[in-house]
């Protein structure tokens, strides 16, 4: 265990964004039940960039035949890898737009779905490697309700999380919460519960 949790927004907005005051209550929570972890905080609505033909190109070439250019076009990515990697907790803060996720946030999943480094493939079919984490989604929309037929961005999160190997996730819906809602979401992360999701709805 690293003892390290890493809270990833993807708002928008900075004031008055419902996810980023969540995940922040939430990581406060979490400091309540161990003060041991150390928090990093990456804000992509400060700018992530898209996979593009340089970044595919050295991503498919091994690791000791990239040129220069190469390493470099993969550097933020593989920044990204590894402190999801170092990461017991993560706490993915995620508005609707559109009926899915932010385009910040996919392009952190396309940065970070690495093959040989978050997930491989097997005999069996793909294996993800990010083992032993725990993850909370915490999902905000002005009209769309968490969990509907509606909402294409939580079940995408879902996917993703147990594509890349963390199994343990939680759904805390921003809305109608209280804070024994977010201690009942962490509490069941840390006894291994199935997955659940809390209901409610509000622009993130």
């Amino acid at each position: 265990m690293h003892n390290n949790a890493l809270i990833v927004h993807s708002s928008g907005r900075n004031q008055d964004s419902v996810t980023r005051r969540i995940t922040g209550e939430v990581a406060a929570q979490l400091k309540t039940q161990h003060p041991e972890l150390a928090f990093k905080e990456r804000d992509l609505a400060q700018g992530m960039p898209f996979v593009n033909e340089q970044w595919i190109g050295a991503n498919f070439t091994a690791a000791d035949q990239r040129t220069a250019e190469q390493h470099v076009a993969l550097e933020q990515s593989d920044a990204l890898v590894s402190e999801l990697q170092m990461a017991d907790w993560l706490i993915i803060g995620s508005p609707i737009y559109n009926f899915s996720v932010p385009a910040v946030l996919k392009a952190w999943v396309d940065q970070v779905a690495r093959a040989k480094l978050t997930f491989r493939y097997t005999e069996q079919g793909p294996e993800g490697l990010l083992k032993n984490k725990k993850a909370i989604l915490v999902m905000a929309s002005g009209g769309v309700p968490i969990g509907s037929e509606m909402d294409f961005a939580t079940p995408y999160l879902q996917q993703m999380m147990g594509f890349l190997g963390i199994q343990d996730v939680q759904v805390l819906d921003a809305n109608n919460f209280n804070p024994e809602q977010i201690r009942h979401t962490t509490l069941n992360l840390e006894s291994k519960s199935d997955s659940t999701s809390l209901t409610g709805a509000q622009h993130g």
